[in-house]
């Protein structure tokens, strides 16, 4: 019986390969018809024999290629009015106010990566070999569908070997839009940083001289050199990890005094050899994504220690482009290639705090500071996307599957949405100030832009407002709703208010900032809108009564939330400055609490004047708001217990207290504390510290006590709202939970007491998953 259907399907179904592989299962089942890409998905007509169009629509979903990511296939009956007689892939059409996903960026595949190092091969050590599995995405379309002639690849006409290939729907690289090769795609080449722009030689003519580029610069990292190598997503700075003095001088020039830099390692056998592995964690470094993934460093490795100060774990990834491996991967005795370094320095390309470069001419303006030379290519890069950054549980609770917590956001991962739920109207939510991310909502899907970065330049503001504009654009989304967070001086909310001024057709939303944590969180575990208990743990959040939140619990669901216990208040002396000055907190919280300090180490590199002048403060109320933060906690116990008094990246204080209470975590209990009309009091937790650190106990036992003891706060006060409202769910959201040793006590801890417990799943728990709970929060009201 012969039978005809049409089929729609949506998803992640373009420049993934899809239709090739539409048109080869139809081919191999016998089927005619067609297959065609629209801005609304992936339309097929087939006919045939109704067995083989079953097994058609069977094999749809459960034979897709590897990149592709269905959401739903629609089946409908078609009439057999038109016979076909073959089966063919038609042109792509564009439907007015339709949208799809788009796929991130993908590393280089297998078949590619064999390609590359084959002799024989055309593309044979091509620095941009790539195909329908792999390759540039995200970062160089400029709209839909995602044609050639809509990304960055346009001006680059095909040569006839490379156009067959285009066409041929059984071709590894049918309408892969990147595809190029050594006679008609992009090329290499290197320069000074004192160069001018037209000094350097176009070297594409034979393979010597197109390699001449990746060569000096295999030599020049060999010497110590700092290169700016323009990559997927924008610029990196490289230099040789094992060489201390190549270190110490790009933390000097990229103003960069402590935070650690990531690294890139020639493949995982490298990176086996300096980190511990486990199984879900070289997943991660070796599947599609690619992301810079945290691995606990094994001792007496020959990484220099500049590059991750005082830090137990090293930020590993390994090559994701082909220009990459060329550059850590490639020997040949013909080409007299010496390899370069086998792990590589690879921080993003830009000043501290300012978005990553992507262009050449701003690579050259505003690098040549930081570099001594520049890899530099003529693929344009459209929209800048930094490195991912995530970590894997290690100790999962009470026998879970491992689970990737996601720290950064960004490249292989965005802008692949979130699925909601419920539907959603069209809103735009603009984030917070620090880790900044924007989310877009229509229908089913949230939109988590990619991270930005902290809102603090100029330039960081522009690229937020040009990502708006971009995503808003592809993903035909006119916002109705605008959710912007309440906090009056954030960047992002007087961006909103001043768009309120010029725009009247949408809503405007202020959303809590805590509360918006815990939204994401449900959003991201798919939860519909019920109340649970929301554990909202961060450094910074503007309260309902205009002081400093962040150490919340909440009685909420995506309409409302109730404060139902917190943090007791104090102060913060010199507002956002105590936040760098970590003793300044200490000495606050003391005065507060009545607390005598004077002989504490901590103080001994602390001008006695100063601290006076915060007592002063305190006792005045002068420029001393107060707060209820759970990061501000941190910083007073590390400072208390002269781990740090003074930072220099966000959570730096918190982070190294962690790394020394990772050995105690097993032999210690918590502090004691006490929680009254739902307010949590630490006075007494201060005493036993102050006790503790007179009695010369080990900065990391302290620590560790001190966790036991956050752990110990939350599932007590999760048990007494349990108590009172007979709600057994809790939702953990706030950076404070990218802690890992306190995430996976507290997540145990809740779990023994049988409460359900949800952590974020896709998004982070930081700032960059605020606007994700911005969003479902504006929609809901």
């Amino acid at each position: 019986m012969i039978t005809a259907k049409h089929i729609h399907v949506t998803g992640i179904v373009q420049g993934v390969g899809f239709r090739p592989f539409v048109y080869g299962l139809a081919v191999r089942l016998d089927l005619c018809g067609w297959v065609c890409n629209t801005s609304a998905g992936v339309e097929i007509e087939v006919q045939g024999r109704k067995s083989k169009v079953e097994s058609f629509i069977h094999s749809l979903e459960t034979e897709a290629p590897p990149l592709a990511k269905i959401d739903s296939i629609d089946v409908q009956e078609k009439n057999l009015d038109i016979e076909y007689t073959t089966f063919n892939i038609q042109p792509s059409t564009s439907i007015e106010g339709e949208f799809q996903p788009i796929s991130p960026d993908v590393a280089i595949c297998a078949d590619c990566e064999r390609e590359l190092f084959d002799p024989s091969n055309r593309r044979y050590l091509y620095p941009f070999i790539n195909c329908t599995n792999c390759g540039p995405r995200f970062t160089i379309i400029k709209d839909l569908p995602y044609d050639r002639s809509a990304t960055t690849m346009a001006n680059f006409n095909m040569c006839e070997p490379c156009n067959t290939e285009y066409d041929n729907p059984l071709d590894r690289r049918f309408h892969a839009q990147p595809i190029a090769c050594p006679d008609c795609g992009p090329f290499v080449q290197l320069r000074s940083s004192t160069a001018s722009t037209q000094s350097a030689d176009k070297v594409v003519s034979n393979i010597d001289m197109r390699l001449s580029a990746i060569l000096k610069t295999r030599q020049l990292l060999r010497e110590g050199r700092i290169i700016a190598i323009k990559g997927l997503g924008g610029y990196h700075l490289a230099c040789d990890a094992t060489n201390e003095k190549a270190v110490q001088e790009l933390r000097r020039r990229k103003g960069r005094a402590g935070k650690p830099f990531a690294l890139m390692f020639a493949n995982a056998e490298t990176a086996q050899g300096y980190c511990e592995i486990n199984e879900a964690e070289l997943k991660l470094l070796t599947g599609y994504e690619k992301p810079i993934v945290l691995l606990n460093i094994k001792p007496n490795h020959k990484i220099a220690k500049s590059v991750a100060p005082n830090m137990d774990t090293l930020g590993v990834m390994l090559p994701y482009t082909p220009l990459h491996h060329l550059l850590l991967n490639q020997t040949d005795e013909k080409l007299n290639m010496e390899r370069a370094p086998s792990i590589l320095v690879m921080t993003s390309g830009n000043l501290c705090e300012e978005p990553i470069v992507t262009s050449n001419e701003e690579a050259q303006e505003r690098l040549a500071p930081l570099a001594d030379f520049f890899l530099m290519h003529n693929r344009d890069i459209h929209i800048r996307c930094d490195d991912s950054v995530v970590r894997v549980e290690s100790k999962p609770a009470l026998e879970l599957q491992p689970s990737t917590m996601y720290l950064r956001r960004a490249r292989g991962y965005a802008p692949y949405p979130v699925s909601l739920p419920f539907d959603s109207k069209q809103i735009l939510a603009v984030g917070g100030e620090l880790k900044n991310t924007f989310c877009l909502t229509r229908d089913r899907y949230a939109f988590l832009s990619q991270h930005i970065g902290d809102m603090e330049n100029v330039e960081v503001y522009e690229s937020f407002k040009q990502n708006i504009e971009h995503l808003s654009r592809l993903f035909c989304i006119q916002p109705q709703i605008i959710a912007y967070d309440m906090h009056p001086n954030y960047f992002t909310t007087q961006w909103a208010l001043w768009t309120q001024r010029s725009n009247k057709n949408a809503r405007f939303i202020p959303v809590q900032h805590h509360h918006a944590h815990i939204a994401s969180c449900m959003a991201d575990n798919k939860l519909d809108d019920r109340k649970l208990i929301g554990l909202s743990f961060d450094g910074t959040g503007y309260g309902t009564d205009g002081a400093i939140w962040g150490g919340e619990i909440l009685l909420a669901s995506y309409a409302d939330f109730e404060r139902v216990a917190h943090l007791e208040y104090l102060p913060l002396p010199g507002a956002d400055s105590a936040t760098c000055n970590s003793w300044r907190i200490a000495v606050g919280y003391a005065e507060s609490l009545g607390l005598d300090i004077e002989d504490l180490p901590f103080l001994e590199s602390v001008d006695s004047q100063s601290v006076n002048i915060v007592r002063q403060q305190v006792r005045k109320k002068l420029n001393a708001p107060l707060t209820s933060s759970m990061g501000r906690l941190f910083d007073a116990i590390s400072s208390l217990i002269g781990i740090r008094n003074q930072v220099t990246y966000e959570a730096q204080a918190a982070i190294e207290m962690e790394v020394l209470s990772r050995k105690f975590i097993a032999e210690t209990n918590p502090y004691p504390f006490e929680i009254e009309d739902g307010i949590i009091r630490v006075g007494e937790l201060f005493k036993q510290v102050i006790q503790d650190v007179r009695s010369n106990h080990a900065a990391g036992f302290i620590g560790a006590r001190f966790h036991h003891t956050v752990c110990a706060m939350a599932v007590e006060a999760s048990k007494c709202v349990r108590q009172k409202n007979a709600i057994n769910e809790v939702a953990l959201s706030g950076g404070v939970w990218q802690n890992q040793i306190l995430l996976e006590l507290t997540r145990s801890a809740l779990l023994r007491e049988n409460f359900v417990v949800y952590t974020h799943q896709q998004t982070p728990a930081n700032d960059g998953g605020l606007a994700l709970g911005q969003a479902v929060i504006a929609n809901f009201q």
